[in-house]
């Protein structure tokens, strides 16, 4: 009983293995924001992606840029002695996620008090190799 399962469970752990990504999480940015910065480097190879980030005008993008490093690091992990840049490595998936929000109060007038939420975002980052169609 419950043998498909376990082997879904199994195929799943092993696919992680070789997958390298990396997660961000409780990031106190509001997901929007983090998500204009996400759809700048969707797709896109690696070494254009840091460029992107590197000169994006927003402070989601440093903390894109670090996790991205993050996640270039454990593919160099996972797949040792291959080179970066021969690999075709791009970000092939990459989500942002709502976080915990802080709830807080300002006071406003006549005694009332508004609610301010303070959001933040997880965000989880997958590269994966662009396939090269062999030309017959």
């Amino acid at each position: 009983m419950g043998s498909r399962k376990k082997n879904m469970a199994e195929a799943l752990k092993a696919e992680r293995k070789t997958t390298a990504f990396a997660k961000l999480n409780d990031c106190p940015t509001s997901p929007r924001k983090m998500r204009l910065v996400a759809d700048l480097i969707r797709g896109v190879e690696v070494d254009k992606a840091l460029s992107i980030l590197k000169f994006t005008n927003k402070d989601a993008a440093g903390r894109l840029e670090k996790l991205l490093l993050s996640a270039i690091a454990n593919w160099q992990a996972k797949n040792e002695g291959q080179r970066l840049e021969e690999s075709n490595v791009i970000v092939k998936e990459i989500s942002v996620d709502g976080g915990r929000q802080l709830k807080r109060l300002r006071p406003a007038p006549q005694g009332r008090g508004y609610r301010i939420r303070k959001r933040s975002n997880h965000v989880t980052l997958i590269l994966g190799s662009r396939e090269v169609a062999a030309i017959a």
